[in-house]
């Protein structure tokens, strides 16, 4: 974009930090060094774009300004635009205020004033770091008294936790639940049972077929505890909450994982109001020129079908994972450029992208498992690798992926050949593609 724009990254913190790695630097936090950097020298010094620490209050899109509260002001600037990709993400604590979570550090000024750690500043690098090894000694003392731990959730995070805490502190009595039959459980059966028997294998006890309520007494015996936890012995790895706080609320979600608050769009991924009743999509937001992608939009169009079975979705729910934010960024910036240069050109669709059905579930750091070709319907996909071959696998994933965000030649290489296949072979790109090649229905 940089060729043809003068482009401006805001950012409430000032590093970047490759969430689906997180999870291992707090079990060792020397790993926290491979996956961050400082914003400032790579976005200005090496891409050559103007980078902003500060934190958007409000987005007039309309008016086509940003009110940004930049760090270290107590005012608030603004930021004027011709076009807006907004790329916010979402937290992954559900049952907090601010979806606060250890997975995401905690940046909002309004959520740091209520936060549970709220001695330590995430906004910065060190304040993350600090996170970080403090929960890193309070597991270790957990392990030295062989504590009891119990993980809520078996999806491939939950998975990836309970796995982690088990390698890197073999003491700990680790119990993991599910209200599913399975972990993993919209993932193939194959993938669960390679994930269940690893589990079984390494000594974690599992419950599935549990729903979490942590003030029930019959809950805490029905899956082999004497008594209730502490809170500080409980990691709920469930869900995901919306964090788009700066947006009006017309242009918001009702509904939607973690009570809604998710952002509308269309299929050329540009922000909407809300639908009327009865109706998929709402009105183009902001002439146009403000686009959603990612983890902070509604992830799909439409509605699901109603008792009769009527209705459904037009684009299915996507997962909030990395890919499909990376695809849809890609979408959103052609057709910026697209509208700018091209008026009256019709803009491309996106699609429920192929990546979102590719997960590399990590089972400590010498065993993992690698789905490819999972959809929308549960237990889709094909376990194609697995055992030492997945971890490495996911190592290279990780690092070449850090590359190419700090803009290191290597990791664009590769990852620019992923983002320009030419032929989808699975998800609903090749029916954008190829339209004539399929029916309606």
């Amino acid at each position: 974009m940089k060729k043809k724009f003068h482009v401006t990254v805001v950012d409430a913190k000032e590093f970047f930090e490759y969430t689906p790695g997180v999870l291992r630097c707090f079990v060792k936090p020397a790993h926290f060094d491979s996956l961050s950097f400082t914003l400032q020298p790579v976005l200005e010094r090496s891409i050559g774009v103007k980078y902003i620490w500060g934190e958007v209050k409000t987005l007039d899109g309309p008016g086509r300004v940003a009110h940004v509260k930049p760090m270290f002001s107590d005012s608030i600037d603004q930021i004027g635009f011709d076009y807006c990709i907004i790329c916010s993400g979402c937290n992954f604590g559900p049952f907090a205020n601010w979806g606060e979570s250890l997975w995401f550090p905690t940046i909002h000024e309004e959520a740091h004033k209520v936060s549970m750690w709220k001695h330590i500043d995430e906004r910065f690098i060190e304040g993350r770091r600090r996170h970080i090894l403090e929960e890193y000694h309070k597991l270790n003392d957990l392990n030295s008294k062989s504590a009891e731990i119990l993980v809520v959730g078996a999806g491939f995070i939950g998975v990836e936790w309970v796995t982690e805490l088990n390698h890197y502190f073999p003491k700990l009595q680790c119990t993991i639940i599910d209200f599913l039959p399975t972990c993993l459980g919209p993932l193939p059966p194959s993938a669960a049972e390679y994930c269940s028997e690893y589990m079984h294998s390494v000594g974690i006890k599992e419950y599935y077929n549990q729903k979490y309520n942590k003030d029930d007494p019959a809950f805490w015996s029905g899956i082999g505890f004497k008594e209730k936890l502490p809170d500080y012995q409980i990691y709920v790895c469930i869900g995901v909450k919306a964090s788009n706080y700066f947006m009006p609320k017309e242009t918001l979600s009702d509904k939607g994982p973690g009570g809604g608050g998710w952002i509308h769009f269309n299929w050329q991924l540009q922000v909407t109001n809300k639908p009327a009743p009865g109706t998929d999509i709402g009105d183009t937001w902001a002439d146009g020129r403000v686009f959603a992608v990612g983890d902070c939009n509604y992830g799909c169009i439409g509605n699901p079908p109603n008792k009769e079975g009527k209705g459904g979705f037009q684009l299915q729910p996507i997962p909030k994972i990395s890919y499909p934010g990376e695809e849809q960024a890609l979408h959103a910036c052609k057709n910026v450029k697209k509208m700018a240069f091209s008026p009256g050109k019709a803009l491309m669709k996106t699609w429920w992208p192929w990546g979102a059905g590719m997960f590399a579930t990590s089972l400590g750091p010498h065993d993992a498992c690698f789905v490819m070709a999972a959809n929308h319907r549960k237990g889709s996909g094909y376990m194609v690798n697995w055992w030492i071959p997945a971890a490495l696998q996911k190592e290279i994933i990780e690092t070449t992926k850090i590359n190419e965000c700090a803009d290191g030649l290597i990791g664009k290489l590769i990852w620019y050949f992923v983002h320009h296949t030419p032929v989808h072979l699975w998800g609903e790109g090749h029916r954008v593609l190829f339209p004539c090649c399929y029916s309606k229905d």
